[in-house]
């Protein structure tokens, strides 16, 4: 028998696999880093520079080229007013884009401080987009482009026709804040940046140490039912609109505009729109708001008289409204309290939430909805001219206070039964 022969193990060692490349961090910053810290400040500033000059271009030429455009039309066909030459309609669209930003503008011997908040947003949505397309873009950048952008508003300012101190003291102010926040947001929203939720949860912490959390909630809530508030207003003027859609035809036939006058009041309108939106806010919450001195559109009562003919404005409620579905249009405002408050309570602790925290939340929704209604409705109030209308809009604390108010209701007729349904009944 012969001996058992020892089998050789032949350890197969796996080849070493070629270790990964390291996964490249996301950058904002396609061209690369700059070869020195000095050349890196530099491209921040060419690249703010060139941010903020596209934005305050692209949104001055959407209102600067239908004027001009309806000015030599007229001046082709002969109806141009005499000693005007194509500054005129420059300059008075260049006002116009300054009463976007909020700068007072003085024509005519009137001052004009009605926003179109129309404008605004053009403004705002320009900056987001020319930041997410720019080369470069970092915090450095965010600050020389709001800085130039506050310069070029400056400019404007000074060049435009009826130019005051108080609109050339307004002008740096008005473009940094529209510019800072249009081109923050384009920041954020590019890759390698801390993104709006992450911006939210370091304020948040930010407040921690004397803000209380159920506050903080209700503040959030807030937002949400002044959303909810916003959302039903435009639905609401949707259905003016459809509801004066006879009398905005006649306006129009008898203004008979032509082709490029009508581009101008397409543009004029859509700049005043979000301002409607806000007056059917006020509208709902009961205060109302007027057209022209002596004026008032409420749910209880319409007193009209006179009004520009501007198509839009036939979209304003009418006697009508008043009566019926106009003493409940409160109730609307009350039922976005109630989303509010719905809000609130899905974001409390589970369990017993205390009566304090209930009662904090409510606080900060209140406040909160009263500073957001108060802040929008002063933008979309002021003077749009002289005599009658010098008063055009709602009142801002007075809107502020009633809708608040019925938010509140609103949202404590949801979270004060749900804070008696959870409190352990007695003897169990």
């Amino acid at each position: 028998m012969s001996a058992p022969t020892r089998g050789r193990t032949v350890s197969r060692s796996r080849p070493a696999s070629r270790p990964r490349p390291e996964a490249r961090p996301r950058t904002v910053d396609p061209a690369g880093p700059p070869a020195s810290p000095l050349a890196g400040r530099v491209a921040d500033a060419v690249s703010g520079l060139l941010v903020a000059v596209q934005a305050a271009a692209l949104s001055l030429a959407v209102i600067v080229l239908p004027a001009l455009v309806a000015y030599l039309a007229a001046a082709a066909s002969g109806a141009a007013p005499d000693g005007q030459d194509w500054r005129t309609p420059v300059g008075i669209a260049s006002g116009i884009w300054l009463l976007g930003h909020g700068v007072p503008v003085t024509a005519s011997g009137a001052t004009v401080t009605l926003v179109p908040l129309g404008l605004t947003v053009l403004a705002l949505f320009t900056c987001y987009a020319t930041t997410r397309h720019a080369v470069r873009a970092s915090a450095r950048t965010w600050a020389f482009a709001t800085g130039c952008y506050a310069v070029a508003t400056t400019v404007v300012a000074v060049a435009a026709p009826g130019a005051t101190v108080w609109s050339v003291l307004a002008a740096p102010v008005a473009g940094a804040v529209v510019g800072g926040l249009g081109f923050g947001g384009g920041t954020l929203a590019r890759g390698g940046l801390p993104s709006p939720a992450e911006l939210g949860a370091g304020l948040d912490r930010l407040v921690r140490g004397w803000c209380p959390p159920t506050f903080r909630l209700g503040a959030r809530a807030g937002v949400v039912a002044v959303a909810s508030l916003g959302g039903a207003a435009a639905l609401l003027v949707g259905v003016w609109a459809v509801a004066g859609r006879a009398t905005s035809s006649d306006i129009i036939r008898a203004l008979d505009p032509g082709w490029a006058g009508g581009i101008v009041l397409a543009v004029a309108q859509l700049a005043l729109l979000p301002d409607l939106v806000l007056w059917a806010m006020s509208w709902l919450g009961g205060s109302g708001f007027a057209v022209g001195t002596g004026t008032s559109f409420t749910p209880f009562g319409v007193d009209a008289g006179p009004l520009p003919a501007v198509p839009l404005l036939a979209a304003l409620p009418g006697q009508d409204w008043t009566g019926g579905f106009g003493w409940t249009a409160p109730l609307v405002v009350v039922a976005c309290g109630a989303v509010g408050g719905w809000f609130a309570w899905r974001g409390l602790e589970p369990g017993e939430p205390r009566l304090r925290d209930v009662a904090l939340a409510l606080g900060g929704l209140a406040a909160t909805a009263a500073s957001l209604v108060g802040m929008l409705q002063g933008a979309a109030s002021g003077a749009a001219g002289t005599d009658r209308l010098s008063d055009v809009g709602a009142t801002p604390w007075l809107t502020a206070l009633l809708i608040a108010g019925e938010l509140l209701v609103g949202a404590t007729a949801v979270l004060l039964p749900r804070h008696l349904a959870s409190r352990p009944r007695a003897g169990t």
